[in-house]
């Protein structure tokens, strides 16, 4: 049997450090939303200025599901502020924003309706 990788135009992540992410030979060094079909979209710079505008732009995505990377470490959004994304229907996970690029990666290459909402915590 030969195995062959899947084929993918999705938007991915190719390689992500402290405070940036690389797209498309792009380095990006600020807090952004990336989606599978091409989306891209700065976002709060801080976990401390999220508020429920940054997460109603989540929810007017096109997608099923939402990583949210939270920086450095896993921090939870405050559930008022998902609530337009459970109204539509969409999922959201969240971690720390290393593994968030990871699994967006996956979901992605694997053709799912994905985005991921990264924190890019600049450094000192």
């Amino acid at each position: 049997m030969k195995l062959q990788p899947d084929q993918s135009d999705a938007q991915t992540i190719s390689a992500y450090g402290p405070g940036w992410v690389g797209v498309a030979g792009e380095k990006i060094a600020h807090s952004v939303i990336l989606g599978a079909r091409g989306e891209r979209i700065r976002w709060a710079p801080r976990f401390e200025d999220l508020g429920p505008e940054h997460f109603a732009v989540l929810a007017e995505l096109p997608v099923e599901v939402v990583i949210f990377g939270s920086g450095g470490r896993i921090r939870f959004p405050k559930p008022a502020w998902i609530a337009p994304l459970a109204q539509r229907r969409i999922g959201i996970e969240t971690m720390d924003t290393a593994a968030a690029c990871r699994t967006y990666n996956i979901l992605a290459q694997e053709g799912r309706e994905v985005a991921v909402a990264l924190l890019l915590e600049e450094l000192a």
